[in-house]
Protein backbone atom coordinates (compact mmCIF):
# COMPACT_ATOMS: atom_id res chain seq x y z
CA UNK A 1 0.00 0.00 0.00
CA UNK A 2 1.56 3.27 -1.17
CA UNK A 3 1.39 6.16 1.27
CA UNK A 4 1.98 9.72 0.01
CA UNK A 5 2.26 12.61 2.46
CA UNK A 6 -0.05 15.45 1.41
CA UNK A 7 0.34 17.71 4.46
CA UNK A 8 3.21 18.02 6.93
CA UNK A 9 2.84 19.48 10.43
CA UNK A 10 3.75 23.03 9.32
CA UNK A 11 1.16 22.94 6.52
CA UNK A 12 -1.47 21.60 8.92
CA UNK A 13 -0.63 24.47 11.28
CA UNK A 14 -0.99 27.03 8.46
CA UNK A 15 -4.34 25.60 7.39
CA UNK A 16 -5.52 25.50 11.00
CA UNK A 17 -4.56 29.15 11.49
CA UNK A 18 -6.48 30.12 8.35
CA UNK A 19 -9.54 28.14 9.48
CA UNK A 20 -9.36 29.78 12.92
CA UNK A 21 -9.29 33.26 11.36
CA UNK A 22 -12.28 32.39 9.19
CA UNK A 23 -14.20 31.11 12.21
CA UNK A 24 -13.41 34.28 14.18
CA UNK A 25 -14.39 36.51 11.23
CA UNK A 26 -17.73 34.76 10.76
CA UNK A 27 -18.47 34.76 14.50
CA UNK A 28 -16.82 38.00 15.66
CA UNK A 29 -19.84 39.13 17.67
CA UNK A 30 -20.13 35.93 19.73
CA UNK A 31 -19.07 35.72 23.37
CA UNK A 32 -18.45 31.96 23.20
CA UNK A 33 -18.00 29.24 20.61
CA UNK A 34 -18.59 25.55 21.17
CA UNK A 35 -16.35 23.24 19.16
CA UNK A 36 -17.45 19.61 18.95
CA UNK A 37 -14.67 17.28 17.87
CA UNK A 38 -15.57 13.92 16.36
CA UNK A 39 -13.52 11.28 18.21
CA UNK A 40 -10.75 10.36 17.81
CA UNK A 41 -8.96 12.46 15.14
CA UNK A 42 -11.60 15.15 14.79
CA UNK A 43 -11.26 15.84 18.51
CA UNK A 44 -7.47 16.08 18.20
CA UNK A 45 -7.89 18.49 15.33
CA UNK A 46 -10.51 20.50 17.28
CA UNK A 47 -7.93 20.97 20.05
CA UNK A 48 -5.61 22.66 17.52
CA UNK A 49 -8.42 24.84 16.19
CA UNK A 50 -9.43 25.85 19.73
CA UNK A 51 -5.87 26.85 20.59
CA UNK A 52 -5.59 28.97 17.42
CA UNK A 53 -8.91 30.76 17.95
CA UNK A 54 -7.97 31.63 21.53
CA UNK A 55 -4.57 32.96 20.41
CA UNK A 56 -6.15 35.15 17.72
CA UNK A 57 -9.04 36.66 19.60
CA UNK A 58 -9.09 35.60 23.22
CA UNK A 59 -12.69 34.50 22.57
CA UNK A 60 -14.01 31.87 24.97
CA UNK A 61 -13.97 28.51 23.22
CA UNK A 62 -15.33 25.33 24.79
CA UNK A 63 -14.41 21.93 23.43
CA UNK A 64 -16.83 19.02 23.54
CA UNK A 65 -16.59 15.57 22.02
CA UNK A 66 -18.94 13.38 20.07
CA UNK A 67 -18.31 9.66 19.69
CA UNK A 68 -19.83 7.61 16.92
CA UNK A 69 -19.08 4.57 14.81
CA UNK A 70 -17.99 6.15 11.52
CA UNK A 71 -18.63 2.99 9.52
CA UNK A 72 -22.02 2.06 11.01
CA UNK A 73 -23.32 5.13 12.89
CA UNK A 74 -26.67 3.58 13.83
CA UNK A 75 -25.15 0.40 15.31
CA UNK A 76 -23.91 2.21 18.44
CA UNK A 77 -25.05 5.19 20.43
CA UNK A 78 -23.94 8.59 19.18
CA UNK A 79 -22.65 10.11 22.41
CA UNK A 80 -22.19 13.85 22.91
CA UNK A 81 -20.17 14.72 26.03
CA UNK A 82 -21.82 17.92 27.25
CA UNK A 83 -20.96 18.04 30.93
CA UNK A 84 -22.71 21.14 32.27
CA UNK A 85 -22.83 22.84 28.87
CA UNK A 86 -25.92 23.44 26.79
CA UNK A 87 -26.03 24.07 23.07
CA UNK A 88 -29.14 26.23 23.27
CA UNK A 89 -28.56 29.64 21.71
CA UNK A 90 -24.85 28.91 21.05
CA UNK A 91 -22.73 28.81 17.92
CA UNK A 92 -21.65 25.20 17.44
CA UNK A 93 -18.85 24.14 15.12
CA UNK A 94 -18.46 20.43 14.41
CA UNK A 95 -14.83 19.55 13.68
CA UNK A 96 -13.39 16.51 11.94
CA UNK A 97 -10.07 15.67 10.31
CA UNK A 98 -11.43 14.42 6.97
CA UNK A 99 -14.78 14.86 5.26
CA UNK A 100 -15.40 12.14 2.73
CA UNK A 101 -19.03 11.38 1.92
CA UNK A 102 -20.54 13.69 4.52
CA UNK A 103 -21.88 10.70 6.48
CA UNK A 104 -19.89 11.30 9.68
CA UNK A 105 -20.73 15.02 9.79
CA UNK A 106 -24.38 14.18 9.08
CA UNK A 107 -24.64 11.75 12.00
CA UNK A 108 -22.61 14.01 14.31
CA UNK A 109 -25.37 16.59 13.81
CA UNK A 110 -27.99 14.24 15.27
CA UNK A 111 -27.33 14.90 19.00
CA UNK A 112 -26.72 18.60 18.31
CA UNK A 113 -30.19 18.98 16.83
CA UNK A 114 -31.79 17.78 20.05
CA UNK A 115 -31.00 21.30 21.27
CA UNK A 116 -31.69 24.70 19.81
CA UNK A 117 -28.30 26.09 18.72
CA UNK A 118 -28.07 29.59 17.28
CA UNK A 119 -25.93 28.39 14.37
CA UNK A 120 -24.19 25.14 13.37
CA UNK A 121 -21.09 25.13 11.18
CA UNK A 122 -18.54 22.48 10.22
CA UNK A 123 -14.75 22.63 9.92
CA UNK A 124 -12.51 19.95 8.41
CA UNK A 125 -8.81 19.75 7.72
CA UNK A 126 -9.21 17.80 4.44
CA UNK A 127 -12.36 17.68 2.32
CA UNK A 128 -12.62 14.89 -0.22
CA UNK A 129 -15.24 15.65 -2.78
CA UNK A 130 -17.31 12.47 -2.71
CA UNK A 131 -20.48 13.72 -1.03
CA UNK A 132 -23.30 11.21 -0.59
CA UNK A 133 -25.01 13.18 2.19
CA UNK A 134 -26.15 16.82 1.93
CA UNK A 135 -23.52 18.13 4.34
CA UNK A 136 -20.59 20.32 3.40
CA UNK A 137 -17.96 21.95 5.56
CA UNK A 138 -18.02 25.71 6.07
CA UNK A 139 -14.29 25.82 6.82
CA UNK A 140 -11.86 23.64 4.86
CA UNK A 141 -8.09 23.41 5.13
CA UNK A 142 -7.49 21.44 1.92
CA UNK A 143 -10.00 20.38 -0.71
CA UNK A 144 -8.80 17.32 -2.57
CA UNK A 145 -10.22 15.29 -5.45
CA UNK A 146 -9.37 11.63 -5.05
CA UNK A 147 -10.51 8.34 -6.50
CA UNK A 148 -13.01 6.30 -4.53
CA UNK A 149 -10.29 3.70 -3.87
CA UNK A 150 -7.95 6.26 -2.25
CA UNK A 151 -8.21 7.25 1.39
CA UNK A 152 -6.91 10.10 3.52
CA UNK A 153 -5.26 9.35 6.87
CA UNK A 154 -4.45 12.06 9.39
CA UNK A 155 -2.21 11.16 12.30
CA UNK A 156 -1.54 13.34 15.35
CA UNK A 157 1.26 12.76 17.84
CA UNK A 158 1.15 13.45 21.60
CA UNK A 159 2.16 17.11 21.07
CA UNK A 160 -0.70 17.65 18.61
CA UNK A 161 1.53 17.78 15.54
CA UNK A 162 0.03 15.99 12.61
CA UNK A 163 0.60 14.71 9.11
CA UNK A 164 -1.90 13.82 6.42
CA UNK A 165 -1.41 11.00 3.94
CA UNK A 166 -3.07 9.84 0.75
CA UNK A 167 -3.28 6.04 0.92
Amino acid sequence: MKKVQILNSEEIQQKTTRIAYQIVEQNYDEKELLLIGIKPNGYSYAELVKKEIESIDGMKVSLLEVTLNKEEPLQNEIALQLGKKTLDGKVVIIVDDVANTGKTLYYALKPVMEYSPKKVQAAVLVDRQHKLFPVTADFVGLSLSTTLQEHIQVKFDAEGKGKAYLV
